[in-house]
């Protein structure tokens, strides 16, 4: 019986899609961002939590009371995409209980899911960087299977929500938003474009699992700044 690794659970999310939302933290991750404040979802078999598929609809569904019209369940990571089988069973169940439901990604998984964005009624797509070189030195990998998943859910029509980080002397000064600005306006079904400010909330994991934290020195963003590029962004 299919099983999920899940690092953790909220909920009532209020910012991972629309409404009240059950968030699940999915372990496993390919990429390795120098600002991820979760480096332990990294280890896809390091879960804290193992559940079936019906196993965590249940739990899902004390909660379907909160949802109203907006809400449901989100699954995040990590990366969900790297447990095909076990997101796409739990997928069909939610949409069969009349859950709404919502993936929140990097698109870089094991390849394996057009299915999957069958039973999606909204991608929260994490945009890493513009730029190839950019993207690589970001978080170690090329953006080949992040742009075929995206162009995927173009085809789709899926729904789109995106989101960048933004860190400071990284990718925190005009020029980079207006090469975002140029990338989105080629996009359809976008319902939403967000700048999230670079937080040193997870640092102390790195300590406690003695890795390096590749942006130590690095001040978080400014909130009043993120939020003025972002003005920039959707203008």
């Amino acid at each position: 019986m299919i099983k999920g690794n899940i690092s953790s659970i909220e909920t009532m999310g209020l910012v991972d899609g629309p409404g009240i939302r059950f968030v699940v933290f999915m372990q496993g991750c390919r990429l390795r961002c120098k600002y991820c404040h979760n480096p332990e979802t990294w280890n896809i078999g390091k879960g804290s939590l193992q559940l079936t598929p019906q196993e965590l609809l249940e739990k899902i569904k004390k909660y379907k009371s909160y949802f109203g019209s907006d809400g449901g369940v989100t699954f995040s990571g990590g990366e969900p995409l790297l447990q095909p089988q076990f997101l796409l069973e739990t997928l069909k169940l939610c949409k069969a209980a009349g859950i709404h439901t919502c993936l929140d990604t990097a698109g870089v998984g094991l390849g394996e899911y057009q299915e999957i964005l069958q039973y999606v009624d909204l991608v929260i797509l994490d945009i890493k960087a513009v730029e190839d070189e950019e993207y690589l030195d970001l978080v170690g990998l090329d953006n080949s299977t992040y742009l075929k998943f995206l162009s995927d859910c173009q085809k789709l029509n899926k729904k789109m929500w995106l989101r960048q980080v933004i860190v400071p002397n990284i990718n925190d000064d005009e020029k980079h938003i207006l090469k975002l600005q140029q990338f989105v306006s080629k996009l359809k079904n976008i319902e939403k474009i967000e700048l999230l400010p670079y937080k040193t909330i997870g640092k102390h994991k790195y300590n406690e699992l003695k890795l390096k934290y590749r942006l130590e020195g690095t001040p978080e963003m400014d909130e009043a700044k993120c939020k003025k590029l972002e003005r920039i962004l959707k203008k």
